[in-house]
């Protein structure tokens, strides 16, 4: 018998996100299903860090149309809480530090203290769990924690922000893997994970089981392809799609 239709995990439909006014991305409409991995490439200021803040409904960026469906359910005017509470998780680019507040103590706010050493000593950050968030970490320790940080949140949707950028090489497998690791593992409620990562490098294409790359200019996804045959014509040609 056919299988009944798989409720995407992430849709985005006529996308258009404004700051201050001033439009930055422009008709984004893209669909991810459970268990799969989708890579955001593009020149710097191309508008993929502002997309995935816009998702998370970080402000000041702003959906001035258009609609975000988090497994079916329209989140397009919920807040950032609200967001996090229905499934979504993002690892910052640049996180901002929490004095006053532990490693430890943010996994206990999450109820996530039963996870935490596992999550960290997969990360190699095991030694930060007693350190302040993000304070006083190296920019390795930074998005290194990021990615454990999603394991404690538990989000069916994770969303990376250049998880890889100021991650010595051999830091890089270590942040694949553990991305890999998040993405086979269902959520606490036993739903399949979802993903939307940037990468500038390509070094997460290494490791990372990525399914579709998507090349964003100017605010707009102009091309989609297997993620490693883009990054390569993107090597050979720029950030010019082939006709």
């Amino acid at each position: 018998m056919p299988q009944p239709p798989t409720t995407p995990a992430l849709s985005l439909n006529n996308i258009n996100i404004s700051i201050a006014g001033k439009e930055i991305c422009h008709d984004i409409n893209l669909t991810i299903n459970p268990g799969e991995c989708h890579i955001l490439i593009g020149p710097n200021g191309s508008g993929k860090s502002t997309l995935l803040c816009a998702i998370m409904g970080i402000k000041p960026f702003t959906i001035t149309s258009g609609t975000i469906l988090l497994n079916g359910v329209d989140i397009t005017t919920y807040g950032i809480t609200d967001r996090a509470r229905a499934g979504l998780g993002l690892a910052f680019q640049r996180p901002i530090g929490l004095e006053g507040v532990s490693v430890r103590r943010l996994a206990h706010a999450l109820g996530a203290t039963h996870r935490l050493e596992t999550a960290a000593h997969r990360l190699g950050v095991d030694y930060l769990i007693d350190r302040d968030v993000n304070t006083g970490f190296s920019g390795g320790e930074l998005k290194r924690w990021e990615v454990a940080k999603l394991e404690l949140q538990d989000p069916q949707v994770c969303l990376f922000d250049e998880p890889e950028s100021g991650v010595d090489l051999q830091q890089v497998g270590v942040v694949s893997t553990a991305i890999n690791h998040l993405m086979s593992t269902p959520t606490a409620s036993g739903k399949h994970r979802a993903a939307l990562a940037i990468t500038h490098t390509g070094f997460l294409l290494d490791g990372v089981d990525a399914t579709a790359g998507h090349l964003m200019v100017d605010g707009r996804i102009i091309e989609t392809a297997n993620p490693r045959d883009l990054f390569e014509r993107i090597r050979r040609t720029g950030y010019v799609p082939t006709a």
